[in-house]
């Protein structure tokens, strides 16, 4: 059955209805949220950042949203990771945020990729979509997806929280003259990502993840929109205990040349289950990569050598059984891994999955 125009007229305005206060904004009206219904935004990490970010775009109307994440729910992530609950423990993050955001908003097309986005399958990933959001928490893919979207002529939006700390900002923007703004690695060259605890070792305050997470969703519809003024050769940092900000300029063009991907690095990592079996059994050798302090306040045994030091002493490789490196949460572990794997390839050895709070949990 052919519907008149005012058929179409009433269905249209049914489904623009849930946007009405975003609708009568001075400057934005139909024409940014049909812009909005017409874009594709890829979020990197359903995690602290992801998961506000992810439910405010799907809320302002965002046309398709991916969501990539190879990771499953855990009890450590409850505290900030809002979209998901005790229910979703064990479940993988991807598809339990596909379900819940299909709810939330049944208009919105929502792409779960349940991979871990890496250099042999990020550009054909991102190719499917406008802007790419950076909710990740490790250093490695934070340069490939920057890197990535600068070879691929997309922008990104960053995101970081540590502590009390949050930071945004919103990388390769096209100017006028062809040139791009600045990216991560004009600010950040190159870190050394053993020295630099995660959120699970240093510690998080829930609401910087809210508040940075809700950020990022603002810049990506400032961009698709065109209004307001983007955090683009700039970077903006938020204080959560004095609600302090200072926005840091960096330029107006980048001033680094990326030319390709460097490769990724595929960390081999144990459970806390098949680590238990392999001490029972007396075939690996345990190697905590953690600082003095912690190795006292507790370990489950094993060699005691910092990672600062992992490559001094390489003793632990000449047992001729597995090496398990661990931390408290498996980030440094996996650096030593990254590290020892470099040096001596095809060596034996193992990060344990979820570090020294994962075995707790087990206990």
């Amino acid at each position: 059955m052919i519907k008149t125009s005012a058929d179409k007229d009433h269905i249209m305005e049914q489904e623009f209805l849930r946007y009405s206060c975003q609708l009568v904004l001075p400057g934005f009206g139909m024409s940014n949220q049909l812009k909005l219904q017409q874009s594709k935004v890829l979020i990197v990490g359903a995690g602290g950042l992801g998961c506000p970010a992810a439910q405010y775009l799907v809320a302002a109307g965002i046309g398709t949203l991916g969501i990539a994440d190879h990771d499953i729910v855990s009890i450590l992530n409850l505290h900030r990771q809002i979209l998901f609950t005790p229910a979703d423990i064990g479940f993988k993050k991807s598809l339990v945020a596909f379900n819940k955001l299909r709810q939330q908003n049944p208009q919105i097309a929502i792409m779960p990729h349940d991979v871990r986005v890496g250099s042999e399958n990020v550009m054909s990933i991102i190719g499917e979509y406008d802007i790419v959001v950076d909710c990740t928490d490790n250093f490695e893919t934070r340069y490939l997806l920057n890197d990535a979207c600068v070879l691929s002529g997309k922008p990104l939006v960053y995101g970081a929280i540590y502590q009390y700390e949050g930071q945004v900002a919103i990388w390769n923007i096209l100017n006028t003259d062809g040139s791009y703004t600045p990216n991560y690695r004009d600010i950040f060259p190159e870190v050394d990502a053993s020295q630099v605890p995660n959120c699970a070792e240093g510690g998080v305050i829930p609401t910087i993840a809210g508040i940075i997470g809700c950020m990022q969703a603002n810049e990506v519809i400032k961009y698709i929109t065109g209004t307001g003024e983007l955090l683009s050769g700039k970077i903006l940092i938020l204080d959560a205990q004095t609600l302090q900000s200072r926005i840091i300029k960096l330029g107006t063009v980048t001033k680094t040349h990326i030319s390709s991907l460097q490769k990724t690095t595929i960390i081999p990592v144990i459970s806390v289950k098949e680590v238990k079996k392999k001490i029972n059994d007396n075939s690996c050798v345990l190697v905590d990569v953690r600082n003095v302090d912690e190795r006292e306040t507790f370990n489950i045994g094993g060699l005691h050598i910092p990672i600062n030091e992992i490559e001094t002493d390489t003793s632990y490789l000449n047992s001729g059984k597995a090496v398990v490196f661990y931390c408290a949460s498996g980030n440094r572990s996996a650096e030593a891994v990254k590290i020892i794997s470099k040096k001596f390839p095809g060596a034996n050895i193992f990060s344990l999955e979820g570090g020294i709070k994962a075995w707790k949990q087990q206990e």
